[in-house]
Protein backbone atom coordinates (compact mmCIF):
# COMPACT_ATOMS: atom_id res chain seq x y z
CA UNK A 1 0.00 0.00 0.00
CA UNK A 2 1.36 3.41 -0.92
CA UNK A 3 1.72 5.84 1.96
CA UNK A 4 1.45 9.02 -0.12
CA UNK A 5 0.55 10.26 -3.56
CA UNK A 6 3.55 10.79 -5.83
CA UNK A 7 4.55 14.44 -6.12
CA UNK A 8 3.76 16.46 -9.21
CA UNK A 9 7.47 16.18 -9.89
CA UNK A 10 10.02 14.23 -7.84
CA UNK A 11 12.43 16.07 -5.56
CA UNK A 12 15.13 16.30 -8.21
CA UNK A 13 17.02 19.08 -9.96
CA UNK A 14 15.90 20.55 -13.26
CA UNK A 15 17.77 19.85 -16.48
CA UNK A 16 19.55 22.67 -18.24
CA UNK A 17 17.18 22.98 -21.17
CA UNK A 18 14.71 25.57 -22.36
CA UNK A 19 14.42 28.97 -20.70
CA UNK A 20 16.58 29.37 -17.61
CA UNK A 21 16.53 32.50 -15.46
CA UNK A 22 19.61 33.53 -13.51
CA UNK A 23 18.85 33.88 -9.81
CA UNK A 24 21.33 36.31 -8.26
CA UNK A 25 21.93 35.71 -4.57
CA UNK A 26 22.81 39.03 -2.95
CA UNK A 27 24.02 39.62 0.60
CA UNK A 28 22.81 42.87 2.13
CA UNK A 29 26.31 44.37 2.27
CA UNK A 30 26.89 43.51 -1.40
CA UNK A 31 23.70 45.07 -2.78
CA UNK A 32 25.10 48.49 -3.64
CA UNK A 33 28.06 47.00 -5.46
CA UNK A 34 25.86 44.59 -7.37
CA UNK A 35 23.45 47.33 -8.41
CA UNK A 36 26.33 49.49 -9.62
CA UNK A 37 27.25 46.77 -12.08
CA UNK A 38 23.73 46.46 -13.49
CA UNK A 39 22.04 48.35 -16.30
CA UNK A 40 20.10 51.45 -15.36
CA UNK A 41 16.65 49.82 -15.80
CA UNK A 42 17.61 47.00 -13.40
CA UNK A 43 18.79 49.50 -10.79
CA UNK A 44 15.63 51.53 -11.19
CA UNK A 45 13.41 48.46 -10.86
CA UNK A 46 15.14 47.25 -7.70
CA UNK A 47 14.94 50.70 -6.12
CA UNK A 48 11.32 51.20 -7.15
CA UNK A 49 10.39 47.90 -5.49
CA UNK A 50 12.32 48.68 -2.31
CA UNK A 51 14.58 45.64 -2.66
CA UNK A 52 17.07 45.63 0.24
CA UNK A 53 18.47 42.09 -0.07
CA UNK A 54 16.77 41.13 3.18
CA UNK A 55 16.91 37.44 3.88
CA UNK A 56 14.20 35.51 2.03
CA UNK A 57 13.04 38.40 -0.16
CA UNK A 58 12.87 37.87 -3.93
CA UNK A 59 12.42 40.12 -6.92
CA UNK A 60 11.66 39.29 -10.56
CA UNK A 61 13.28 41.77 -12.94
CA UNK A 62 11.54 42.30 -16.31
CA UNK A 63 13.14 43.29 -19.59
CA UNK A 64 11.93 45.98 -21.95
CA UNK A 65 9.12 43.79 -23.24
CA UNK A 66 7.98 42.80 -19.75
CA UNK A 67 9.44 39.30 -19.97
CA UNK A 68 11.54 38.32 -16.89
CA UNK A 69 15.27 38.52 -17.53
CA UNK A 70 16.51 37.61 -14.05
CA UNK A 71 15.51 37.04 -10.46
CA UNK A 72 17.19 38.33 -7.32
CA UNK A 73 17.15 36.70 -3.88
CA UNK A 74 18.13 38.54 -0.73
CA UNK A 75 20.65 36.73 1.47
CA UNK A 76 20.59 39.14 4.39
CA UNK A 77 23.54 39.57 6.71
CA UNK A 78 25.61 37.06 8.67
CA UNK A 79 23.59 37.59 11.84
CA UNK A 80 20.30 36.86 10.08
CA UNK A 81 21.71 33.77 8.37
CA UNK A 82 23.04 32.44 11.67
CA UNK A 83 19.49 32.23 13.02
CA UNK A 84 18.37 29.57 10.57
CA UNK A 85 19.26 27.37 7.61
CA UNK A 86 18.09 26.60 4.07
CA UNK A 87 17.54 30.29 3.42
CA UNK A 88 16.97 29.99 -0.33
CA UNK A 89 14.14 27.54 0.29
CA UNK A 90 12.06 30.61 1.05
CA UNK A 91 12.91 31.89 -2.43
CA UNK A 92 11.89 28.56 -3.94
CA UNK A 93 8.48 28.96 -2.38
CA UNK A 94 8.10 32.60 -3.40
CA UNK A 95 9.32 32.53 -7.00
CA UNK A 96 6.96 31.92 -9.92
CA UNK A 97 7.10 28.73 -11.94
CA UNK A 98 10.24 28.39 -13.98
CA UNK A 99 13.77 27.04 -14.02
CA UNK A 100 16.50 28.95 -12.22
CA UNK A 101 20.29 28.92 -12.02
CA UNK A 102 22.03 30.32 -8.95
CA UNK A 103 24.50 33.15 -9.44
CA UNK A 104 26.74 34.69 -6.81
CA UNK A 105 26.19 32.16 -4.03
CA UNK A 106 29.19 31.30 -1.85
CA UNK A 107 30.28 27.82 -3.05
CA UNK A 108 30.55 26.71 0.58
CA UNK A 109 26.78 27.23 0.94
CA UNK A 110 25.80 25.65 -2.38
CA UNK A 111 25.10 22.12 -1.13
CA UNK A 112 23.01 23.35 1.81
CA UNK A 113 20.94 25.70 -0.29
CA UNK A 114 20.47 23.22 -3.14
CA UNK A 115 19.22 20.56 -0.70
CA UNK A 116 16.93 23.09 0.95
CA UNK A 117 15.48 23.97 -2.46
CA UNK A 118 14.70 20.29 -3.12
CA UNK A 119 13.13 19.85 0.31
CA UNK A 120 10.98 22.94 -0.28
CA UNK A 121 9.24 20.95 -3.02
CA UNK A 122 7.82 18.47 -0.49
CA UNK A 123 4.15 18.55 0.45
CA UNK A 124 1.94 15.94 2.11
CA UNK A 125 -1.13 15.83 -0.08
CA UNK A 126 -2.46 12.33 0.39
CA UNK A 127 -5.75 13.57 1.81
CA UNK A 128 -6.07 17.11 0.49
CA UNK A 129 -4.57 19.05 -2.41
CA UNK A 130 -1.76 21.31 -1.29
CA UNK A 131 0.01 24.19 -2.98
CA UNK A 132 3.39 23.07 -4.22
CA UNK A 133 6.44 25.19 -5.04
CA UNK A 134 6.89 25.22 -8.81
CA UNK A 135 10.26 26.96 -9.10
CA UNK A 136 12.85 24.43 -10.32
CA UNK A 137 16.58 24.67 -9.72
CA UNK A 138 19.50 23.53 -11.85
CA UNK A 139 22.07 21.91 -9.56
CA UNK A 140 24.84 24.39 -8.76
CA UNK A 141 28.30 23.63 -10.05
CA UNK A 142 30.43 21.62 -7.64
CA UNK A 143 27.65 19.91 -5.69
CA UNK A 144 26.95 16.19 -5.79
CA UNK A 145 23.47 16.46 -7.26
CA UNK A 146 22.74 12.73 -7.21
CA UNK A 147 23.61 12.50 -3.51
CA UNK A 148 21.39 15.45 -2.63
CA UNK A 149 18.49 13.91 -4.54
CA UNK A 150 18.92 10.67 -2.59
CA UNK A 151 18.95 12.56 0.70
CA UNK A 152 15.82 14.50 -0.28
CA UNK A 153 14.04 11.25 -1.16
CA UNK A 154 15.00 9.73 2.20
CA UNK A 155 13.71 12.81 4.03
CA UNK A 156 10.47 12.71 2.05
CA UNK A 157 9.98 9.04 2.97
CA UNK A 158 10.40 9.85 6.65
CA UNK A 159 8.01 12.78 6.46
CA UNK A 160 5.38 10.79 4.59
CA UNK A 161 5.45 7.96 7.13
CA UNK A 162 5.18 10.29 10.13
CA UNK A 163 2.48 12.45 8.57
CA UNK A 164 0.24 9.49 7.76
CA UNK A 165 -2.40 9.07 10.51
CA UNK A 166 -2.59 5.89 12.51
CA UNK A 167 -5.73 4.60 10.78
CA UNK A 168 -3.56 4.28 7.65
CA UNK A 169 -0.26 3.55 9.41
CA UNK A 170 -0.61 0.56 11.70
CA UNK A 171 2.13 -2.02 12.35
CA UNK A 172 1.09 -3.99 9.26
CA UNK A 173 1.29 -0.93 6.98
CA UNK A 174 4.62 0.10 8.48
CA UNK A 175 5.83 -3.40 7.66
CA UNK A 176 4.64 -2.95 4.08
CA UNK A 177 6.58 0.31 3.83
CA UNK A 178 9.67 -1.62 4.92
CA UNK A 179 8.97 -4.30 2.35
CA UNK A 180 8.57 -1.70 -0.38
CA UNK A 181 11.94 -0.24 0.56
CA UNK A 182 13.54 -3.68 0.62
CA UNK A 183 12.25 -4.44 -2.88
CA UNK A 184 13.53 -1.09 -4.13
CA UNK A 185 17.07 -1.82 -2.95
CA UNK A 186 17.30 -5.60 -3.11
CA UNK A 187 17.36 -6.03 0.67
CA UNK A 188 16.16 -9.08 2.60
CA UNK A 189 13.35 -8.77 5.11
CA UNK A 190 11.75 -10.98 7.72
CA UNK A 191 9.14 -10.41 10.40
CA UNK A 192 8.07 -12.03 13.65
CA UNK A 193 4.41 -11.33 14.38
CA UNK A 194 1.88 -11.82 17.17
CA UNK A 195 2.26 -14.87 19.37
CA UNK A 196 5.41 -15.85 17.47
CA UNK A 197 7.13 -13.01 19.30
CA UNK A 198 6.96 -15.10 22.45
CA UNK A 199 8.30 -18.19 20.68
CA UNK A 200 11.19 -16.11 19.30
CA UNK A 201 11.97 -14.58 22.72
CA UNK A 202 10.78 -11.04 22.02
CA UNK A 203 8.45 -10.77 25.03
CA UNK A 204 8.52 -7.01 25.58
CA UNK A 205 7.41 -6.24 22.04
CA UNK A 206 4.56 -8.68 22.54
CA UNK A 207 3.61 -7.24 25.94
CA UNK A 208 3.36 -3.68 24.64
CA UNK A 209 1.43 -4.54 21.47
CA UNK A 210 -0.82 -7.39 22.55
CA UNK A 211 -3.73 -5.13 23.57
CA UNK A 212 -4.26 -3.93 20.00
CA UNK A 213 -6.20 -5.83 17.35
CA UNK A 214 -3.33 -4.91 15.00
CA UNK A 215 -0.70 -7.50 15.80
CA UNK A 216 2.71 -6.38 17.11
CA UNK A 217 5.75 -7.41 15.12
CA UNK A 218 9.51 -7.18 14.81
CA UNK A 219 10.66 -6.16 11.33
CA UNK A 220 14.20 -7.23 10.40
CA UNK A 221 15.73 -5.91 7.16
CA UNK A 222 19.28 -6.66 6.02
CA UNK A 223 21.34 -5.35 3.10
CA UNK A 224 24.95 -5.47 1.95
CA UNK A 225 27.67 -8.10 2.00
CA UNK A 226 30.85 -6.09 2.55
CA UNK A 227 32.34 -3.72 5.05
CA UNK A 228 31.57 -3.00 8.69
CA UNK A 229 28.23 -3.87 10.23
CA UNK A 230 25.75 -1.12 11.14
CA UNK A 231 22.48 -1.85 12.95
CA UNK A 232 19.73 0.78 13.06
CA UNK A 233 16.91 0.33 15.57
CA UNK A 234 13.80 2.48 15.24
CA UNK A 235 10.86 2.80 17.61
CA UNK A 236 7.73 1.91 15.65
CA UNK A 237 4.86 2.71 18.03
CA UNK A 238 2.24 3.50 15.41
CA UNK A 239 -0.09 5.02 17.97
CA UNK A 240 0.37 5.51 21.69
CA UNK A 241 -2.68 5.86 23.90
CA UNK A 242 -0.47 5.51 26.95
CA UNK A 243 -2.00 2.12 27.68
CA UNK A 244 -3.76 1.80 31.04
CA UNK A 245 -1.87 4.94 32.13
CA UNK A 246 -4.00 6.68 29.54
CA UNK A 247 -2.70 9.93 28.09
CA UNK A 248 -4.91 13.03 28.32
CA UNK A 249 -6.42 14.06 25.02
CA UNK A 250 -4.06 17.00 24.65
CA UNK A 251 -1.08 14.62 24.77
CA UNK A 252 -2.60 12.00 22.49
CA UNK A 253 -3.29 14.21 19.50
CA UNK A 254 0.18 13.87 17.95
CA UNK A 255 0.77 10.24 18.80
CA UNK A 256 0.63 9.20 15.15
CA UNK A 257 4.25 10.44 15.17
CA UNK A 258 5.34 7.96 17.84
CA UNK A 259 6.76 5.80 15.06
CA UNK A 260 9.05 8.69 14.10
CA UNK A 261 12.15 6.73 15.09
CA UNK A 262 11.21 3.93 12.70
CA UNK A 263 10.42 6.45 9.97
CA UNK A 264 13.77 8.15 10.47
CA UNK A 265 15.87 4.99 10.32
CA UNK A 266 14.00 3.98 7.16
CA UNK A 267 14.82 7.34 5.59
CA UNK A 268 18.45 6.89 6.61
CA UNK A 269 18.43 3.30 5.34
CA UNK A 270 17.20 4.54 1.97
CA UNK A 271 20.10 6.99 1.82
CA UNK A 272 22.65 4.32 2.74
CA UNK A 273 21.37 1.79 0.23
CA UNK A 274 20.77 4.23 -2.62
CA UNK A 275 24.30 5.58 -2.21
CA UNK A 276 25.64 2.01 -2.05
CA UNK A 277 27.77 2.65 1.02
CA UNK A 278 30.27 -0.15 1.66
CA UNK A 279 28.71 -1.52 4.82
CA UNK A 280 26.44 -4.30 6.04
CA UNK A 281 23.16 -2.78 7.16
CA UNK A 282 20.55 -4.22 9.48
CA UNK A 283 17.35 -2.36 10.35
CA UNK A 284 15.28 -3.56 13.31
CA UNK A 285 11.86 -2.03 13.88
CA UNK A 286 9.56 -3.15 16.71
CA UNK A 287 6.16 -2.11 15.30
CA UNK A 288 3.28 -1.98 17.77
CA UNK A 289 0.24 -0.02 18.83
CA UNK A 290 0.06 0.77 22.55
CA UNK A 291 -3.66 0.27 23.04
CA UNK A 292 -6.10 -0.33 25.90
CA UNK A 293 -7.98 -3.59 26.39
CA UNK A 294 -8.50 -6.30 28.98
CA UNK A 295 -5.15 -7.93 28.18
CA UNK A 296 -3.08 -4.75 28.25
CA UNK A 297 0.03 -4.75 30.42
CA UNK A 298 -0.60 -3.21 33.83
CA UNK A 299 1.26 -0.85 36.15
CA UNK A 300 3.10 -3.04 38.63
CA UNK A 301 3.64 -5.92 36.22
CA UNK A 302 7.15 -7.31 36.07
CA UNK A 303 8.26 -8.41 32.61
CA UNK A 304 11.34 -10.28 31.48
CA UNK A 305 13.23 -8.97 28.47
CA UNK A 306 14.99 -10.93 25.74
CA UNK A 307 18.32 -10.66 27.55
CA UNK A 308 16.83 -11.96 30.81
CA UNK A 309 16.62 -8.65 32.67
CA UNK A 310 13.44 -8.10 34.66
CA UNK A 311 11.57 -4.80 34.38
CA UNK A 312 8.99 -3.34 36.73
CA UNK A 313 6.27 -1.52 34.78
CA UNK A 314 5.58 1.65 36.73
CA UNK A 315 3.97 3.45 33.80
CA UNK A 316 2.50 1.79 30.73
CA UNK A 317 3.09 5.06 28.85
CA UNK A 318 6.86 4.43 28.99
CA UNK A 319 6.46 1.69 26.40
CA UNK A 320 8.95 2.82 23.77
CA UNK A 321 11.98 1.81 25.79
CA UNK A 322 10.43 -1.64 26.29
CA UNK A 323 10.05 -2.47 22.61
CA UNK A 324 13.48 -0.98 21.89
CA UNK A 325 15.01 -3.09 24.65
CA UNK A 326 14.14 -6.37 22.94
CA UNK A 327 15.26 -5.05 19.55
CA UNK A 328 18.55 -3.75 20.94
CA UNK A 329 19.23 -7.03 22.72
CA UNK A 330 18.60 -8.88 19.45
CA UNK A 331 20.85 -6.51 17.53
CA UNK A 332 23.65 -6.78 20.07
CA UNK A 333 23.77 -10.57 19.67
CA UNK A 334 25.42 -10.12 16.26
CA UNK A 335 28.03 -7.73 17.73
CA UNK A 336 27.79 -5.08 14.97
CA UNK A 337 30.50 -2.47 14.66
CA UNK A 338 27.96 0.23 15.48
CA UNK A 339 24.36 0.23 16.68
CA UNK A 340 22.14 3.31 16.69
CA UNK A 341 18.62 3.65 18.08
CA UNK A 342 16.25 6.45 17.13
CA UNK A 343 13.00 7.12 18.93
CA UNK A 344 10.44 9.74 19.84
CA UNK A 345 11.06 8.56 23.35
CA UNK A 346 10.62 11.25 26.01
CA UNK A 347 8.93 14.56 26.50
CA UNK A 348 11.91 15.47 28.68
CA UNK A 349 14.14 15.67 25.59
CA UNK A 350 11.72 18.05 23.87
CA UNK A 351 11.57 20.24 26.97
CA UNK A 352 15.37 20.25 27.23
CA UNK A 353 16.29 21.22 23.66
CA UNK A 354 13.06 22.06 21.84
CA UNK A 355 11.87 20.69 18.49
CA UNK A 356 14.77 21.81 16.27
CA UNK A 357 17.67 19.89 17.83
CA UNK A 358 18.19 16.13 17.79
CA UNK A 359 19.51 15.18 21.24
CA UNK A 360 21.71 12.10 21.32
CA UNK A 361 23.65 9.97 23.77
CA UNK A 362 27.02 8.33 23.14
CA UNK A 363 30.09 7.71 25.26
CA UNK A 364 32.57 6.73 22.53
CA UNK A 365 34.79 9.76 21.86
CA UNK A 366 35.48 8.92 18.22
CA UNK A 367 31.79 8.34 17.53
CA UNK A 368 30.86 11.63 19.20
CA UNK A 369 33.45 13.48 17.11
CA UNK A 370 32.08 11.89 13.93
CA UNK A 371 28.47 12.80 14.79
CA UNK A 372 29.34 16.38 15.71
CA UNK A 373 31.33 16.86 12.51
CA UNK A 374 28.62 15.19 10.44
CA UNK A 375 25.95 17.46 11.92
CA UNK A 376 27.84 20.58 10.87
CA UNK A 377 28.59 19.19 7.43
CA UNK A 378 24.97 18.17 6.83
CA UNK A 379 23.40 21.27 8.43
CA UNK A 380 21.46 18.88 10.67
CA UNK A 381 21.81 20.17 14.24
CA UNK A 382 22.30 17.74 17.11
CA UNK A 383 23.04 18.13 20.80
CA UNK A 384 24.96 15.65 22.93
CA UNK A 385 23.32 14.72 26.22
CA UNK A 386 25.09 13.14 29.23
CA UNK A 387 24.98 9.46 30.15
CA UNK A 388 25.37 10.49 33.78
CA UNK A 389 26.45 7.42 35.72
CA UNK A 390 25.09 8.51 39.14
CA UNK A 391 21.58 8.37 37.67
CA UNK A 392 21.88 4.62 37.07
CA UNK A 393 20.43 4.09 40.54
CA UNK A 394 17.22 5.82 39.47
CA UNK A 395 16.35 2.98 37.07
CA UNK A 396 16.95 0.21 39.64
CA UNK A 397 13.74 -0.27 41.64
CA UNK A 398 14.93 -3.12 43.86
CA UNK A 399 11.99 -5.42 43.16
CA UNK A 400 13.26 -5.99 39.61
CA UNK A 401 16.45 -5.30 37.67
CA UNK A 402 15.07 -2.18 36.04
CA UNK A 403 12.27 0.38 36.35
CA UNK A 404 10.67 1.56 33.11
CA UNK A 405 9.49 4.88 34.60
CA UNK A 406 11.42 6.16 37.64
CA UNK A 407 9.37 8.30 39.99
CA UNK A 408 10.13 11.95 40.55
CA UNK A 409 10.41 13.00 36.94
CA UNK A 410 14.05 14.05 37.13
CA UNK A 411 16.34 13.54 34.11
CA UNK A 412 13.70 11.65 32.16
CA UNK A 413 15.59 11.55 28.87
CA UNK A 414 18.86 10.58 30.55
CA UNK A 415 17.33 7.74 32.55
CA UNK A 416 15.64 6.44 29.38
CA UNK A 417 18.99 6.41 27.58
CA UNK A 418 20.67 4.67 30.51
CA UNK A 419 17.87 2.10 30.45
CA UNK A 420 18.43 1.40 26.74
CA UNK A 421 22.18 1.14 27.15
CA UNK A 422 21.63 -1.87 29.44
CA UNK A 423 20.39 -3.76 26.36
CA UNK A 424 23.08 -2.73 23.88
CA UNK A 425 25.66 -4.86 25.66
CA UNK A 426 29.26 -4.16 24.69
CA UNK A 427 28.26 -2.86 21.27
CA UNK A 428 29.44 0.60 20.26
CA UNK A 429 26.18 2.49 20.59
CA UNK A 430 24.42 5.84 20.21
CA UNK A 431 20.81 6.72 21.00
CA UNK A 432 18.82 9.61 19.50
CA UNK A 433 15.79 10.88 21.45
CA UNK A 434 14.15 12.89 18.65
CA UNK A 435 10.91 14.86 18.44
CA UNK A 436 10.13 14.02 14.80
CA UNK A 437 7.82 16.97 14.22
CA UNK A 438 7.98 20.59 13.09
CA UNK A 439 5.35 22.46 15.15
CA UNK A 440 5.69 25.51 12.89
CA UNK A 441 6.76 25.88 9.27
CA UNK A 442 10.31 26.98 8.42
CA UNK A 443 12.23 27.14 5.14
CA UNK A 444 12.40 23.62 3.64
CA UNK A 445 10.61 22.26 6.73
CA UNK A 446 6.83 22.45 6.57
CA UNK A 447 4.74 21.92 9.65
CA UNK A 448 4.46 18.19 10.24
CA UNK A 449 6.72 15.16 10.23
CA UNK A 450 10.44 15.90 10.49
CA UNK A 451 13.52 13.86 9.67
CA UNK A 452 15.95 14.63 12.51
CA UNK A 453 19.51 13.37 12.80
CA UNK A 454 19.52 11.19 9.68
CA UNK A 455 21.64 13.54 7.57
CA UNK A 456 24.08 14.03 10.43
CA UNK A 457 24.48 10.28 10.79
CA UNK A 458 24.87 9.76 7.05
CA UNK A 459 27.70 12.31 7.04
CA UNK A 460 29.20 10.75 10.18
CA UNK A 461 29.35 7.15 8.93
CA UNK A 462 32.59 7.38 6.89
CA UNK A 463 34.53 8.51 9.97
CA UNK A 464 32.54 6.45 12.48
CA UNK A 465 32.98 3.19 10.55
CA UNK A 466 36.19 4.06 8.68
CA UNK A 467 34.52 3.51 5.32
Amino acid sequence: MSTAKPPAYPLVFATDSGDVLPLHVICADQLDGWLTGQAAPVRAWAQANGFTAALGKVLIVPGADGTPIMAVAGYGDAAARARGRFHLAAAAAALPAGTYRLEGLDPDRAAEEALGWLLAGYVFDRYHDQKRATARLIAPDGVNAARLEVIAAGEALTRDLINTPANDMGPDILEQACRDLAVQHGADIATVTGQDLLAQNLPLIHAVGRASDRAPRLIDMTWGTRGPALTLVGKGVCFDTGGLNLKPGSSMGLMKKDMGGAATVLGLAHMIMALDLPLRLRVLIPAVENAVSANAMRPGDILTARNGRTIEINNTDAEGRLVLADALALGAEDAPDLMISMATLTGAARVAVGPDLAPYYADDADLVAAIESGAVQAVDPVWRMPLHAPYEALIEPGIADLDNAPSGGFAGSITAALFLRRFAGATRYAHFDIYGWNPTAAPARPKGGACMGARALLAALPAALKL
